[in-house]
């Protein structure tokens, strides 16, 4: 993979979290008919959500990647 898929990897979970709180935010609004109140709420609920999202993508990369570096020592260790 090339550093800019692995980067839109990490950060995906922002994107979705916009997407589903303003689509909450939108039906709220709409249904007590005050959109003006809910779709910056329903946008803050999912850009919190977003980034929880984004790191435990990221956290489970970082795990990843620091097993990839233990193997690679091990390997230059044992030569």
């Amino acid at each position: 993979m090339s550093n800019g898929d692995k980067r839109g990897k990490s950060s995906s979970g922002l994107p979705i979290g916009m997407c589903i709180g303003l689509s909450i935010g939108t039906a709220i609004g709409a249904a007590t008919d005050n959109i003006g109140l809910w779709l910056p709420i329903g946008l803050s609920i999912g850009i919190s959500l977003g980034l929880l999202f984004g790191d435990k993508d990221g956290e489970e990369n970082k795990d990843e990647n620091e097993k990839e570096n233990e193997n690679e020592d091990d390997t230059e260790n044992k030569e």
